[in-house]
């Protein structure tokens, strides 16, 4: 073996080590290792614990059908004892084993608003109907049902869920508890649903409990919600500081059209905190969307397009993790997306008694309405809130023009008529210093045109650019005027843009051949898929938006004929032809009151134009400009200051 040779080993030994040395776990590693190691074992646990339950379960039933094919067939079959059954028991409820059988009852509790049953069975709310309001399809408009939605309390480590549990009502503040029960405007109502522990014996211990409270209000959406525990810290969550609530909700179609509503739907959030905002997972997205909200939240809400399902703590929630998820079949039918809440309701193990304050809301997306609680719950209408400009146009003006229109009791497609009229009032003296910009593009046309002819190649393009502005100067002419008053009349039309399809005061209101200005007005429609028609335009023909689009193609005209600057850019006006039939596809399937306003926009902008032009003279406005000519070009004050510094360092002018 030669020198090369063992130098070559002795290279590949010192690269063997390294990479040994390299690839070893640190100790934060091995740290990580132990702790997961600790998890499978404890979810190994777990697993064997649920096949244990599971088995009990098994042999319980046997034995129950064991007893039963005794009773039936009289035979000498051995029978299970009530104490083997009541040891069964014990073992899958613990300490709740003696609520986990009992009678299944509802008892109905309505004001003027809204309609709710809570179920003794779980001790929550298993129906909640929004008296004011219906589907689409004329069905009572039921928010929360059993079938599609549950609320439950995991409440210690044998995995007892309160849904699983039979719950007794307990009357509050001198009330009675029956089946049925009107709270009329200006009274209150208040009970409980209340469970009691058990001890190893089966023993039911009266003195410690956990209940629901609940607080309707007549007239009202909200429900004063409480989670009282007297001694109750050895049963519900022992050694923990909170306790986990899980909410469940599939959301189904109320609305015409559930494609545009899926759009609509998603959980929003807000942060404890005064400054906090209020955020959403994904509204288009139909995939799974999930965020873990690790401080705390203080209130949670499943909100459809115009209806919403709200939980809110007093304080705060320790924190929280929600899921949302839909597909694309689904928005083509009657479910939208499924929705889903694990949230940590914080207790304080060190008291006897303990109550946790809570809220909910069951009610309409209707602005007016949530803003009263000063919980920020506005904020989930959609109204702009990405730019202050547009939510402050629609809080401060539209929403209240609107509310006082409706207040004469017209109808709604009357009042978004006068609310047209009332804003082009306001706007016009922008769309006169617009139109007067125009007409004095107008007058200089004949001259800028003989600038055109003469430089008429491509080389001179700078030397005309220089002409045409001096030739603007001298006669006090700013071409870039007209733009400006537009460029002022755009958040306003976002604003409405947004407004309009938010407005729950539109939904199923009809007017004219719209049998719901919230939704697409459809004169003509069809089942079968057309390709690309189908896709980007639809199965309807949305007579307003057709109106809107002609419109608006005839305003782009009539405009191009007023502008002097048509000749210059002929891209930019073919351009401004094809984009209303571009949005045609969007605004098909969207809210008609929304294309109607549009439209009403374009008329009445129409007339404003004809009566401006029939009374304003152009004659006197190019003798105004030949004056103009004729003075000195008055130097802004940049240009002089700029003119000054020249001098000053010796630049002749």
């Amino acid at each position: 073996m030669n020198k090369d040779t063992i130098l070559g080993f002795f290279f590949i030994f010192l690269i063997l080590v390294g990479y040994s040395w390299y690839v070893a776990p640190s100790e934060e590693d091995i740290a990580q290792q132990k702790v997961e190691m600790a998890r499978q074992d404890s979810l190994n646990e777990v697993r064997k614990e649920q096949s244990r339950i599971a088995e009990t379960e098994r042999k319980m039933m046997k034995a129950a059908d064991d007893v039963g094919n005794q009773q039936s067939t009289e035979s000498n079959n051995a029978v299970v004892s009530d104490s083997m059954l009541n040891d069964m028991q014990l073992q899958k409820f613990g300490g709740f084993a003696a609520m986990s059988h009992g009678e299944e009852k509802e008892i109905t509790i309505e004001n003027d608003k809204i309609k709710i049953r809570v179920s003794t069975k779980g001790g929550n709310i298993t129906y909640a109907e929004l008296k004011e309001y219906h589907t689409y399809d004329t069905m009572p408009l039921v928010l929360f049902d059993k079938n599609t939605a549950s609320i439950s309390y995991l409440l210690n480590d044998k995995r007892v869920e309160s849904k699983s549990l039979y719950f007794e009502p307990i009357a509050k503040s001198d009330s009675r508890v029956e089946d049925s029960i009107y709270v009329h405007e200006g009274e209150t109502y208040s009970f409980a649903m209340r469970i009691y522990p058990n001890d190893n014996n089966g023993k039911v211990l009266k003195d410690k409990y956990l209940e629901f409270a609940y607080t309707i209000t007549g007239d009202d959406y909200m429900i004063d919600y409480n989670l009282n525990m007297q001694g109750m810290s050895d049963f519900v969550a022992p050694g923990l500081n909170d306790i986990p609530l899980y909410l469940n909700m599939d959301m189904l179609s109320m609305e015409k059209d559930p494609k545009q509503e899926a759009k609509q739907t998603a959980i929003f959030y807000r942060y404890s905190g005064d400054d906090e905002s209020v955020d959403e997972l994904s509204l288009t997205s139909m995939d799974e969307e999930k965020e873990d909200l690790s401080t705390k939240v203080k209130w949670i809400s499943f909100k459809q397009q115009f209806f919403s399902f709200v939980i809110i703590a007093d304080e705060s929630f320790a924190k929280a993790e929600i899921v949302q998820e839909g597909n694309e079949e689904s928005a083509n039918s009657r479910f939208l997306k499924n929705m889903k809440a694990d949230i940590s309701v914080p207790l304080s193990n060190n008291s006897e008694f303990q109550s946790v304050a809570m809220h909910m809301y069951m009610g309409p997306n209707k602005y007016s309405e949530l803003k009263k609680y000063e919980l920020d719950l506005e904020r989930m209408v959609p109204l702009g809130w990405g730019f202050f400009l547009l939510h402050w146009i629609n809080r401060v003006v539209v929403i209240p023009v609107f509310h006082a229109l409706s207040g004469f009791g017209w109808n709604y497609g009357i009042i978004i008529l006068v609310l047209t009229l009332l804003l082009k009032v306001v706007l016009f003296p922008i769309a006169y210093k617009t139109y007067m910009s125009s007409a004095k593009m107008r007058v200089l046309k004949p001259e800028i045109d003989e600038l055109a002819k003469k430089f008429p190649k491509k080389e001179d393009s700078v030397k005309k650019q220089q002409a045409t502005m001096s030739l603007y100067k001298k006669a006090g002419v700013n071409p870039m005027a007209g733009c400006v008053p537009m460029l002022l009349q755009m958040p306003i039309l976002f604003a409405l843009f947004r407004f309009f399809p938010a407005a729950i005061e539109l939904r199923q209101q009809s007017f004219l051949w719209a049998d719901d200005l919230s939704a697409y007005d459809s004169i003509y429609s069809w089942t079968q898929q057309i390709p690309l028609l189908s896709t980007f335009y639809g199965n309807h023909i949305s007579l307003f938006t057709l109106l809107m689009t002609v419109s608006t193609i005839l305003y782009t005209r009539m405009n191009n004929q007023m502008m002097a600057s048509n000749q210059q850019m002929p891209g930019m006006k073919t351009m401004m032809y094809l984009m209303p039939i571009m949005f045609l596809g969007f605004f098909n399937n969207y809210a008609s009151g929304l294309s109607y306003y549009y439209f009403l926009a374009n008329i009445i902008t129409f007339s404003q134009m004809y009566l401006m032009r029939r009374f304003v003279d152009e004659d006197a406005i190019r003798a105004k400009l030949e004056a103009n000519k004729k003075k000195p070009v008055k130097k802004s004050k940049f240009q002089a200051r700029l003119e000054e510094m020249a001098k000053q360092k010796g630049v002749k002018k």
